[in-house]
């Protein structure tokens, strides 16, 4: 039980960081969504998005992430990296962490318009594909979303 609470406190130490950036990408204009990426305990990558500031479509956080840490790593393949982010990915990121081989998602909010961890569709988990990745959600569940709906009030 101590190794389960260990863990538990570090997922939400990296769920931490990753609102951090998300408030960094709400700062910047950009809808307020962060990740951490986690290999053998030390982070490898990190994100925010920048689909905005970058005019590029594909700029996420969980796509800046993997960017920053493969690059570093020189293998589009990350074994049992485990991603932290603040919002459900969609169907590009999940495909994208599918194909990274990342081991673990946690996610805190859930997103009912385009998630592809469960909420919409299953991504992550589909069986048809040769890669699965474990998911956890709802991790500081309230504290993603309050970020999301003070960001999409501000706009109208």
């Amino acid at each position: 039980m101590r190794a389960e609470l260990r863990l538990a406190g570090e997922d939400e130490r990296y769920i931490r960081r990753a609102l951090k950036l998300a408030g960094q990408a709400g700062d910047a204009g950009e809808v307020p969504v962060g990740a951490v990426l986690v290999q053998d305990g030390r982070v490898v990558g990190e994100g925010r998005n920048r689909m905005i500031e970058s005019a590029d479509p594909t700029a996420h956080a969980e796509i800046e992430a993997l960017r920053a840490a493969c690059g570093s790593a020189g293998n589009y393949r990350l074994p049992g990296a485990e991603l932290f982010v603040t919002l459900e990915p969609c169907a590009m990121c999940a495909g994208a962490l599918v194909l990274a081989r990342v081991a673990r998602v946690v996610f805190s909010a859930h997103d009912p318009r385009s998630g592809a961890a469960g909420s919409m569709f299953n991504v992550l988990h589909n069986k048809s594909l040769n890669h699965r990745c474990e998911v956890q959600s709802g991790l500081l569940e309230e504290e993603s979303a309050e970020l999301l709906r003070a960001f999409f009030q501000s706009r109208r």
